[in-house]
């Protein structure tokens, strides 16, 4: 098969060979290639030489023999069939900063618009179980940063992952998903419809792992790594104490990656997380302003907004309300919280000396229409950003 089919450097077969060789990883690896010259130059090198250089007998015979090409051979095929490519270290579209880190995967399968991985993006995280105005804050921060023309960068996950993806959709931005599986197999079920939104819109899929590869509890650490250092910087919603979250912030500060963090409410256990980086000094976010300030000006300069609602000068994402709202609607706002819903009979009781029922339900619906006000189920309602 020609190499050009499948990814667009000139040495794919042998840097995926390589990535492929079991008890390799990817640190040892490039020593390795330093010390032949080329990867042609490691597959090609014999049992003798290969474990002359230290690697242990299981990975020099699958090289010697001819094993770990087999493999990469493999994969092309059925990324070629599957509609996805393998691109490389040493590929113009592997992701910039990417490169930079202290262990950059050999080889990423792509799906969808590769040049998307060259332009700057901000990766979001946090917890798969967020409150309402966790989700609605990733949305709203995702959606406007995205009309500046920031790539969100996310890992496709229940929770703040999903909002992010959403928001960026929801302005007709570029998203990159990055899976801790094969970029065939989508995870969770339920983002299938959001996944064709992504590669809809110009966005992509990437990972490390082999095509096929299911959803094992491991391989999401792993990637949190990618996560982190193909973005300017990393911005954390919510994240309880013990989390992938966490796990991604540590890279973010290991990889020189500035950290970002929307607080929470101190009695809320998803607030740990960005409580806590605020603390330690990441920049607290109530708006997009807030990332964007912080941008490096080369950033900046290379960002191109994208047209929308959101770059048209309506409501950006804030911890605060609207002042221009109605008397009403303002009063209703005042009391409704983003993290505990509040029921419709509450609000009557609160506001019946001030407004009447039939105004209440009237200022709830205007509420809902433009967005500051969510319903739940039971006739509940929150606040959402």
């Amino acid at each position: 098969m020609p190499e050009a089919v499948a990814g667009a450097g000139t040495h794919v077969l042998e840097w995926l060979a390589i990535s492929l060789t079991p008890g390799l990883g990817p640190t040892k690896a490039r020593k390795l290639v330093e010390r032949f010259g080329t990867p042609g130059g490691v597959m090609q090198a014999s049992l003798t030489e290969l474990e002359g250089a230290g690697l242990q007998a299981v990975s020099a015979q699958s090289i010697a023999t001819g094993k770990s090409a087999e493999l990469a051979r493999e994969e092309l095929a059925k990324a070629a069939s599957g509609g996805a490519t393998v691109i490389t270290c040493e590929d113009r579209c592997y992701p910039p900063r990417l490169k930079e880190i202290y262990d950059p995967p050999l080889a990423l399968y792509v799906r969808g618009d590769i040049e998307v991985l060259l332009r700057p993006g901000i990766a979001m995280v946090g917890t798969r179980h967020p409150t309402p105005y966790g989700s609605g804050m990733a949305e709203r921060l995702a959606c406007d940063l995205a009309a500046q023309g920031l790539v969100i960068i996310s890992g496709m996950a229940r929770g703040v992952d999903t909002a992010s993806h959403r928001g960026a959709i929801s302005a007709k931005g570029k998203t990159v998903a990055v899976f801790g599986t094969g970029v065939d197999v989508i995870y969770p079920k339920e983002n299938s419809r959001l996944s064709e939104q992504i590669l809809g819109l110009g966005g992509a899929f990437i990972s490390e792992f082999s095509l096929g590869t299911f959803a094992a509890p491991q391989n999401f650490p792993i990637r949190n790594r990618i996560l982190s250092g193909m973005s300017v910087g990393v911005l954390v919603v919510e994240a309880a104490e013990y989390s992938g979250t966490r796990i991604t912030a540590r890279c973010a500060l290991e990889q020189n990656r500035d950290v970002f963090a929307v607080p929470g409410n101190v009695t809320n256990k998803n607030s740990w997380g960005p409580n806590t980086l605020i603390k330690q000094g990441a920049k607290l976010v109530a708006t997009w302003e807030d990332v964007w300030e912080d941008l490096p000006p080369e950033v900046k300069l290379a960002l191109t907004p994208t047209p929308g609602p959101e770059s048209e000068g309506q409501t950006t994402s804030s911890l605060f309300p609207d002042d221009g709202l109605p008397p009403h609607e303002k009063k209703i706002l005042k009391l409704l919280k983003a993290d505990e819903p509040t029921h419709i009979d509450e609000l009557v009781e609160r506001l019946e000396t001030e407004m009447s029922s039939s105004e209440i339900f009237a200022a709830l619906f205007e509420l809902e229409l433009t967005g500051k006000v969510r319903q739940m189920p039971g006739k509940n309602f929150v606040k959402s950003f």
